[in-house]
């Protein structure tokens, strides 16, 4: 049991890494910042949430007064049977950028491989995009004018 205790734990680390890695890319704090989530499903192509990172991810933003906006594909009648109200829930992944000041995309969902960035880029306050599943080039987020970190990239 020691073992699965700390393969449990450092999965949660992990997820609790991301959350200092958005903090780090924004170089801000996070009070009253909108975060837009792209993906709440544990896995692309299911409704399924439990074990999500983007539950962990969301509750830590939340701590650090984060307004939350989000989107996935399948997954947001679960994701609302955990947070209710406390974040907001848009239609596509445009509406949840729009006016945000951070996307971040947390499932790998085939749809966000394809993102319109110069959409995007317009529709945000701020072109701070952090990648955590790796699903966009760095190179060609980059090119189009986003400050972008992705996950074990340099």
């Amino acid at each position: 049991m020691p073992l699965i205790e700390n393969v449990i734990r450092e999965n949660e680390n992990q997820k609790l890494l991301m959350v200092e890695k958005i903090k780090k890319l924004a170089n801000m704090d996070l009070k009253n910042k909108t975060i837009a989530m792209l993906g709440l499903a544990f896995k692309q192509n299911t409704d399924d949430v439990r074990d999500s990172p983007a539950i962990t991810i969301i509750n830590e933003l939340l701590k650090e007064g984060a307004i939350i906006k989000a989107y996935d594909p399948q997954a947001m009648g679960n994701a609302r049977r955990i947070f209710g109200n406390k974040i907001l829930y848009c239609k596509d992944e445009y509406e949840a950028a729009n006016n945000s000041d951070i996307l971040v995309i947390v499932t790998d969902w085939n749809q966000f491989r394809g993102l319109d960035l110069q959409r995007i880029k317009q529709i945000m306050k701020g072109p701070i995009l952090a990648d955590l599943r790796n699903v966009l080039d760095p190179v060609a987020v980059k090119e189009n004018g986003f400050l972008y970190e992705g996950v074990g990239r340099k």
